[in-house]
């Protein structure tokens, strides 16, 4: 089993995250870098751990970026069929979907401030984007519960998926 995340550790995804402490890139520059980390990420370990038979779980995916780029203004319907050309759809993609808010006090108790995604109105566009993905692997957990619950409801999930796949 691959754990990994997106933006990545690599030089494109990097400058990202970077990007999130030094000051935004313009739009046309932060989707340009995430399509290059994406990649660069399937071309380096996804395509080569799915070729060899291994589970991936990602921490985020084009999907992401669909909802965080169309906040600022990108068509979502056309940042996933320029990612369907290279990447891979999933098996299975969580949602974990919670009330804005609940996100907003989880927010203020991480660090007292959003970023501008983390303002109301970006999180509303962001879930109408991610609730659009209208596809028959998309499962949404509610993760209004406790993180026990939360738990269990992605292992009740992705439980019988792992256990098939290790046959």
């Amino acid at each position: 089993m691959i754990l990994s995340r997106e933006p990545t550790d690599g030089p494109f995804g990097r400058r990202l995250r970077e990007s999130a402490t030094t000051g935004r890139l313009s739009a046309e520059k932060e989707l340009e870098l995430f399509h290059q980390d994406r990649r660069e990420h399937v071309e380096t370990l996804i395509h080569p751990a799915l070729q060899g038979g291994e589970i991936v779980i990602l921490d985020r995916y084009y999907f992401s970026t669909m909802a965080y780029q169309g906040v600022r203004g990108f068509d979502p319907a056309e940042i996933r069929r320029v990612n369907e050309e290279f990447a891979p759809r999933p098996d299975l993609l969580l949602l974990l979907d919670l009330s804005l808010d609940t996100a907003l006090k989880r927010i203020g108790v991480r660090d007292g401030q959003g970023n501008e995604f983390e303002r109301r109105e970006s999180l509303q566009l962001c879930s109408e984007i991610f609730h659009s993905v209208q596809d028959d692997f998309l499962r949404v957990i509610d993760a209004d519960q406790s993180i026990e619950q939360i738990h269990e409801a992605i292992m009740t999930t992705v439980g019988p998926l792992l256990q098939s796949s290790s046959q």
